[in-house]
């Protein structure tokens, strides 16, 4: 495991925790130097839970690389032909970023594309990374916020509590309501997905319906399915008179390997009462408000568009900690009989999962991205 190097990524791919279960099935585990620091786990910790220390080459010249963000490009020279890499790679945002892993022969395991299937709930880092962004994304909504969240009687008289509406009704969606709820606030979600409705009450939220003629419209793996214009023009317009009666918006729609759906417009924004909240989770896509800017903070009429780019990353001990038991799953899950990780793409797991293998991109959906002839 090496240290991330990407800009503002404080997770690190393992935690005393996760390389434990992976020591307990005979798997020796070497972390660079220093690589727990921003997430604030120690060298020391690391070598109580069985890990050697190395340099960054050791670590990158393992038999399996396990990271958050993928390796940068200097990185590569290090990794030897035939490792397998193990991290969050954007393969279907990003997919030409996988062709360097391609050419050093390394098999490209991406976390967000393991399948949503009961055998693989415990491999599921999109969620569990999803989990964090959902908690986060209120807590910056209420540190913003003019108001009190709960319902408070006072000797100066009663605060009404704040209104939150939630748009997307996956894990961050459902996290989202559950903590603004524990926090006292009324809460509200959206989603066009008819099973959403069950989940959102599960949460003590009310489920908000808009009249799209959408039908079904959840896809095979669990995700909303993309509307047409029509469908998107009626939404945007029926949620630019819902959000008037909220002080905070939580965005979460996003689509795999899509710019996120635009969903709160101008007229929306300009609807929110000044000092109102924006939280967009869908900001590394774009967004799903018109007034987001990624990776900022705006004032548009006085209302706050909050446009986070990696919300896990500002959790980077317990966001580690979940992440790397995803990882030390997943590795266990396909360790052979020779304590080796077996590559097997009949696999439904690995089959879904799997981008590069054998010097070339093999993912139906990610070549589908590529030119050509890179493909």
């Amino acid at each position: 495991m090496p240290r991330e190097t990407a800009p503002g990524e404080r997770r690190v791919a393992l935690t005393p925790d996760a390389v434990r279960r992976l020591v307990r099935v005979g798997v020796e585990v070497v972390v660079e130097r220093g690589a727990g620091a921003s997430a604030f786990v120690t060298d020391a910790a690391f070598q109580a839970a069985g890990a050697r220390l190395g340099t960054r080459p050791d670590a990158l010249g393992a038999d399996g690389v396990a990271t958050v963000k993928g390796l940068a490009a200097d990185d590569l020279a290090h990794v030897r032909d035939g490792a397998i890499v193990v991290g969050l790679l954007r393969p279907l945002d990003e997919p030409e970023a996988l062709a360097g892993l391609a050419e050093r022969g390394a098999t490209a395991v991406a976390m967000e594309l393991v399948p949503r299937i009961s055998r693989a709930q415990k491999m599921d880092a999109l969620s569990a990374m999803s989990t964090v962004a959902g908690y986060r994304a209120v807590l910056l909504a209420a540190e913003r916020l003019p108001k009190f969240f709960p319902l408070l009687t006072t000797a100066a008289g009663t605060v009404r509590p704040a209104r939150v509406l939630v748009l997307g009704a996956g894990v961050a969606g459902l996290q989202a309501l559950a903590t603004a709820r524990r926090l006292g606030a009324v809460t509200s979600a959206y989603d066009v997905r008819a099973a959403a409705r069950e989940q959102v009450e599960s949460v003590g939220a009310a489920f908000v319906e808009l009249d799209l003629g959408a039908g079904d419209a959840e896809d095979a793996g669990g995700y909303a399915k993309a509307l047409t214009e029509a469908q998107l023009t009626l939404q945007r317009d029926q949620l630019a008179a819902l959000v008037a009666d909220v002080d905070v918006v939580v965005t979460t729609a996003l689509i795999p390997g899509r710019p996120a759906p635009l969903l709160l417009t101008d007229a929306a924004v300009a609807a929110l009462a000044p000092g109102s909240v924006v939280v967009d989770l869908a900001a590394p896509n774009g967004g799903n408000c018109a007034a987001t800017v990624p990776g900022e903070t705006v004032e548009v009429g006085g209302v706050s568009v909050v446009g986070p780019l990696d919300l896990a990353a500002d959790m980077p001990l317990h966001a580690s900690d979940m992440y790397g038991r995803t990882v030390a799953a997943l590795v266990t899950e396909f360790l052979g009989d020779d304590g080796r990780f077996a590559v097997d793409l009949e696999d439904e797991i690995l089959a879904g999962a799997v981008v590069t293998h054998g010097g070339a991109v093999v993912h139906p959906r990610v070549l589908a991205l590529l030119p050509e002839a890179t493909g």
